[in-house]
C-alpha cells in the first residue's frame, strides 16, 4: 500500500506573507491561512469554526506570495503536511505542524499589491484552474463552497 502526504486548502489570509531569505539565499516566505466551516446545530442556531493553517513557500512561490498577496486575499494551496521539532529556552520538545506548499493559485484580485497581477491559475505545480461549471451529478449548486 503507497502512502500518501497531500494537503489542499482555500482559504484566506489572515495576515500579510511574511517573506525572510535563509543563509544560503533562498526565499521563504510564511502565510497563515484560515478556513472556514458554517453549519446549523440541532436548535437551528448558525455555527462557525475557523481553523488557521502555517503555510510555508519557497524559492519562486515564496516570492510570488509576497508580490501579490496581502492579508484577506484569497488562495488555493496544495502542499504537504511537516512536523518540526525544536527546544523551546526551558529545554522542552516543543513540536509545530505545518504545510510545505508547492502549488498556489491566486483565487481573487483583492490581494494585488502591484499594478500587475498574475496570469490567473496555478503556479508551481500546475493544478488547472478549477471549473466553477462543470458539477458531478448528485452535486447542488448551493453545496458547492466557492
Amino acid at each position: 500500500m503507497a502512502n500518501l502526504n497531500k494537503v489542499l486548502l482555500i482559504g484566506r489570509l489572515g495576515k500579510d506573507p511574511e517573506k525572510r531569505v535563509t543563509s544560503s539565499g533562498a526565499p521563504v516566505t510564511n502565510l497563515t491561512i484560515a478556513t472556514t466551516d458554517f453549519w446549523v446545530d440541532q436548535a437551528g442556531n448558525k455555527q462557525e469554526k475557523t481553523e488557521w493553517h502555517r503555510v510555508v513557500l519557497w524559492n519562486r512561490l515564496a516570492d510570488l506570495a509576497e508580490k501579490y498577496l496581502k492579508k484577506g486575499s484569497q488562495v488555493y494551496i496544495e502542499g504537504r503536511l511537516e512536523t518540526k521539532e525544536w527546544q523551546d529556552k526551558d529545554g522542552n520538545k516543543r513540536y509545530t505542524t505545518e504545510i510545505n506548499g508547492q502549488v498556489m493559485q491566486f483565487l481573487d484580485s483583492k490581494g494585488e499589491k502591484t499594478d500587475t497581477p498574475p496570469t490567473p491559475g496555478a503556479v508551481g505545480g500546475g493544478v488547472p484552474p478549477v471549473d466553477h461549471q462543470a458539477q458531478p451529478s448528485g452535486i447542488e449548486e448551493d453545496m458547492i463552497p466557492f
